[in-house]
């Protein structure tokens, strides 16, 4: 058996600065590129050589839609229906995330639609049992 050092676990320190606000994903000391959410290696090319790192919580709303079954999980029962959708860091990784401040209706996912590209900012949506990433699209 390797004699090796426990490593902090990436997704323990994320959700802990996610439940303070804190935005955390990992840079390539390698390549230069962000993996988000953390991992232990980039997702770009592999290396294992990576550093945590606070993303800026700026992103971009690429696509949006709504929920038309029961919510995924019994956590966002409370929410639902809700928006979710594609959204591009400004540090460059797509996510997948809640939409906050868009009814989850088609009018008003049409009208985001026209709008086109549409900045937004993370917040933290708190739930009974864990903390997790949220987008509010810009007015």
């Amino acid at each position: 058996m390797l004699d090796t050092p426990a490593q902090p676990s990436a997704l323990r320190a994320y959700y802990e600065g996610l439940s303070k606000g804190v935005f955390q994903g990992i840079v390539c000391k390698g390549c230069g590129h962000h993996t988000f959410p953390p991992t232990g290696c980039c997702e770009h090319c592999g290396s294992w050589d990576v550093a945590p790192v606070n993303l800026s919580g700026e992103a971009t709303l690429l696509y949006a839609t709504h929920n038309i079954t029961p919510a995924c999980h019994p956590r966002f029962e409370k929410i639902a229906p809700y928006v979710y959708g594609h959204l591009r860091l400004k540090e460059g990784p797509i996510v997948q995330a809640i939409i906050l401040g868009v009814e989850a209706t088609p009018a008003a996912l049409r009208t985001l639609f026209e709008r086109g590209p549409v900045p937004a900012k993370a917040e933290t949506l708190r739930t009974e049992d864990l903390s997790v990433i949220a987008f509010r699209v810009a007015n």
